[in-house]
């Protein structure tokens, strides 16, 4: 028989490089289904906090339903991991791996579907509710603003109008003095400016009236969106101060609503529309058709001038309601978990921990298969024998003796000892090659 070659010194390596790192296995895997155990039922445990959020019922079934929820999701967990623990190393091709890898893949998408977003929720649900409140917060003080923005945009016309009012009101008393139609005194042409100038006087007073309201709605607004910020922040349950968010809202909504209606800058349009086309036209009450000419031509100048002042405030009047107004903002509210989706942004940290928890056991796999490829390229070239450990040996020597004895003391191999041989007959004795008969002598 052909004697079988040494191992070289580089083979030799190998396979004490491949026993040390199977060492390291070994002692490994004292914990790390333990380990893994552990993660699996830290997220059924965060995963219960999560799905607690979003049942709105705290009685037993639903207790029940989010324990058995967070159950599952612990042994599926548990239960996909230690398949890729055990398998993913064992295989060899590269097809095999490429499936394997899908399937992790398509396993840690279903696994963040169904768990990692509800521990995000249970680590970080209730900063994200406050956040929510605190960005409603936000749209609604903008809302506020600007609403009171264009209305104090509608009170500048009161400006506007005591301007206009004012030259009616100089007008008329150069009238009185003789110096527009040269007749002294408070005739036809004093009475339209008179009249004129006692419209814009009235919408003058009734848009002064509109700005205590104004600013009282303003400040009002203020309050409300004061206690509205220190929802957002106080201690307790976030739940319950929701609640009180939301009637805080319903009421500042309605001021927003109140205050647009404030706005005078429709009435002050309307007003000046009806300035020139509304003119009550006194009788001439010049002595002499020559006065009579001198007051009509007078009359119809103050009557341009109307016109032209009329449409410089309806002007102004358009340009106010042509201010884009504040978006419509309503409160939603929203549960923890959806406030963590909506808000992921501001909560990496804890969707990096969430998503973590769950998907830590994909490093230890790829750690497993790497670990596996060297032991198996160390033992590269080597024979079974030569693989072997003092310890295997003893073991593979100590089976060997089982076996032997074994098989000694079966049935079959047993010689029976109370009875004696038996002897060969005389046929037998004749055939029997080298036997020989002994010749008598005389």
């Amino acid at each position: 028989m052909a004697q079988r070659e040494p191992m070289s010194e580089t083979q030799a390596r190998g396979v004490r490089y491949a026993r040390e790192l199977e060492g390291h296995l070994t002692w490994l895997d004292t914990f790390s289904g333990t380990a893994l155990g552990v993660l699996a039922v830290a997220s059924g445990i965060y995963t219960y906090l999560g799905v607690s959020s979003l049942l709105d019922d705290n009685g037993a079934m639903s207790a029940f339903a989010a324990i058995a929820y967070s159950v599952a999701v612990s042994v599926g967990i548990f239960v996909f991991w230690s398949y890729l623990l055990r398998l993913f190393p064992a295989v060899r091709t590269t097809r095999a791996r490429m499936g394997l890898l899908g399937a992790m893949g398509l396993g840690s998408v279903a696994i963040i579907a169904m768990s990692s977003w509800l521990n995000a929720a249970a680590l970080a649900g209730s900063a994200a509710v406050e956040q929510h409140l605190a960005e409603t917060v936000q749209d609604y003080q903008g809302a506020l603003e600007r609403t009171h923005e264009i209305a104090l945009s509608a009170q500048g016309l009161e400006r506007d109008v005591a301007r206009v009012r004012q030259s009616f009101e100089d007008l008329s008393e150069q009238e009185a003095a003789g110096s527009l139609s040269g007749l002294a005194g408070r005739g036809a042409v004093f009475r339209v400016l008179r009249q004129k100038s006692a419209e814009l006087a009235g919408l003058e007073a009734q848009i002064a009236t509109q700005t205590p309201l104004v600013n009282d709605a303003f400040a009002e607004g203020n309050q409300i969106l004061s206690r509205m910020r220190a929802l957002t922040v106080e201690p307790g349950p976030v739940q319950a101060r929701s609640v009180e968010f939301s009637e805080q809202a319903v009421r500042l909504a309605g001021l927003i609503t109140r205050l647009r209606q404030l706005s005078v800058a429709p009435l002050v349009e309307r007003a000046a529309q009806d300035l020139a086309a509304s003119v009550v036209l006194p009788e001439l009450d010049g002595s002499n058709e020559e006065q009579r000419g001198a007051q009509g031509a007078t009359i119809t100048s103050v009557l341009e001038v109307l016109a032209q002042r009329a449409a410089t405030l309806e002007r102004a009047a358009q340009d106010v309601q042509a201010m884009p107004p504040a978006a419509d903002t309503t409160y939603t509210p929203i549960s923890s978990a959806d406030a963590v989706i909506l808000y992921a942004r501001n909560f990496v940290p804890s969707w990096a921990g969430a998503i973590a928890i769950d998907l830590l056991p994909a490093v230890l796999v790829m750690i497993l298969a790497i670990t596996q490829g060297a032991i198996r390229s160390g033992r590269e070239g080597a024979a079974v024998e030569d693989t072997l450990t003092l310890a295997e040996l003893r073991a593979a020597l100590a089976a060997v003796r089982d076996v032997d004895v074994a098989l000694q003391e079966s049935p079959a191999h047993k010689r029976p000892t109370a009875e004696a041989a038996p002897l060969p007959d005389e046929g037998a004795r004749e055939d029997a090659p080298g036997h020989v008969t002994p010749i008598k002598s005389t």
